[in-house]
């Protein structure tokens, strides 16, 4: 027997809204957080937009000690523990006071954290001023840094540890909280990812020429998934977390239930084929689609919606013909399908924690958010599925499976299946 997984708490750091009420708000009107930023444009950027949570009205002194706010800059850390602080308090949890909780830990994942301490340190070291750098260089520059911090905060004795994989890293977390918790190694772990902002994390992909530059004054219409005139996507950051627990330790406390995890699978396609560094090896893709439903033990033809990794390039047509192919399932019978990056971004490593979130907020509203810039939907696209199956305004829908999907640099994918509970 395989223990149930349930969400019992969820917390966010996006940039079209900080805490779970203001982001699940701005998914149902539509509301874009990508922005000009200034900075960009004073080092020559091409794209000069992101996608970068407001945390100015945040009292950090309800996150943080006051000797941990000393020297503290690394705006990825700060995203990630608000996002997994409010998870934990969501899920109506506290911290352990005195002894450790070994039945609750974290994998809270990021790509590479504290570029900006980072960046502070070097100067320090050049300069000959090593002893100024400050007792917390370490911990905020290394990557583990984001669980170490969430770890202590909350006491959690189970695993505490940090996974990498690009922009598979978030959703990557939760299937490995999942499965941890359903082999019964934990009761309950808080999993989700987090992505730093700012030039030095954006200015490899401006380089690389893959981020739009004809938006710079309308940074709402600049990222297009699934559009005939997406010209790249739009860098974004911050963080999701999600609190998973065993069904049965949910149940014995009475926690509200989002949604239950039913399975998932990640994999690589080795960089062999189709795939790349930079692209996915589509038969990996379908692979991992049509495993993640075997292990949730779902048909394909259950699957009611589609939570998209569509990022706004020309890889978006291939997605949907992956799915269509996974699924086999066209026209009219294709599942409603969205992506939440029109809104937001790409947020790196923190997309899939933010979008899975963004999912299971839509099967506790029974809810479907509408898409955002795909008006002029890509032709390659129009001849796979049907215009209805991508909604244009959020609809209430009943939705009782849907599937997440993530595709990262490496050539790395994750799937997470979904369902609604009590089903």
């Amino acid at each position: 027997m395989r223990n149930r997984v349930v969400v019992t708490g969820m917390g966010v750091c996006a940039p079209n809204g900080v805490r779970l009420q203001e982001f699940a708000k701005a998914l149902g009107n539509l509301e874009s957080g990508i922005n000009f930023q200034p900075q960009l444009q004073e080092l020559n950027f091409s794209c000069q937009i992101a996608g970068k949570p407001n945390i100015e009205s945040i009292q950090l002194n309800s996150y943080f000690t006051n000797v941990q706010l000393k020297g503290l800059n690394s705006n990825g850390l700060i995203y990630g523990v608000i996002a997994g602080r409010d998870a934990w308090t969501d899920a109506g949890l506290g911290a352990a006071e005195v002894k450790p909780d070994w039945d609750s830990g974290i994998i809270f994942g990021t790509g590479i954290l504290g570029v900006d301490k980072f960046r502070e340190a070097i100067y320090r070291v050049d300069e000959g001023n090593v002893r100024r750098l400050g007792s917390t260089s370490v911990v905020q520059t290394m990557a583990s840094g984001i669980s170490a911090y969430l770890g202590g905060m909350l006491g959690c004795g189970n695993q505490v540890t940090t996974n990498s994989s690009a922009c598979t890293t978030g959703t990557e977390a939760l299937l490995m909280g999942y499965e941890r918790i359903q082999a019964g190694k934990a009761t309950r772990m808080l999993v989700g990812s987090c992505s730093d902002s700012g030039p030095y994390v954006w200015g490899g992909f401006d380089a690389m020429r893959i981020l739009p530059r004809n938006y710079n004054d309308n940074p709402e219409l600049a990222s297009r998934p699934m559009s005939a005139s997406a010209s790249g996507f739009v860098p974004g950051s911050g963080s999701g977390a999600l609190v998973l627990e065993s069904l049965e330790s949910a149940k014995n406390r009475g926690a509200k239930i989002y949604g239950e995890v039913l399975g998932g699978h990640c994999n690589s396609g080795g960089q062999r084929g189709t795939g790349s560094m930079t692209a996915a090896n589509n038969t990996a893709v379908v692979r991992c689609i049509l495993e993640a439903l075997k292990d949730a033990e779902v048909e394909p033809n259950q699957v009611d919606a589609i939570n998209g990794h569509l990022t706004a390039t020309s890889r978006d047509a291939q997605e949907i013909k992956n799915w269509s192919t996974a699924l086999n399932r066209s026209g009219e019978d294709f599942p409603h399908i969205n992506s939440f990056k029109g809104m937001i971004g790409h947020c790196l490593a923190a997309a899939g924690s933010i979008e899975c979130v963004g999912a299971l907020l839509q099967l506790k509203e029974q809810r479907i958010y509408g898409n955002v810039n795909c008006e002029d939907l890509h032709p390659e696209i129009k001849s796979m599925i049907a215009d209805s199956k991508i909604p244009l305004k959020t609809r209430g829908h009943p939705v009782k499976i849907l599937a997440k999907a993530s595709f990262g640099f490496g050539d790395v994918n994750a799937c997470v299946i979904f369902r609604t509970y009590p089903n």
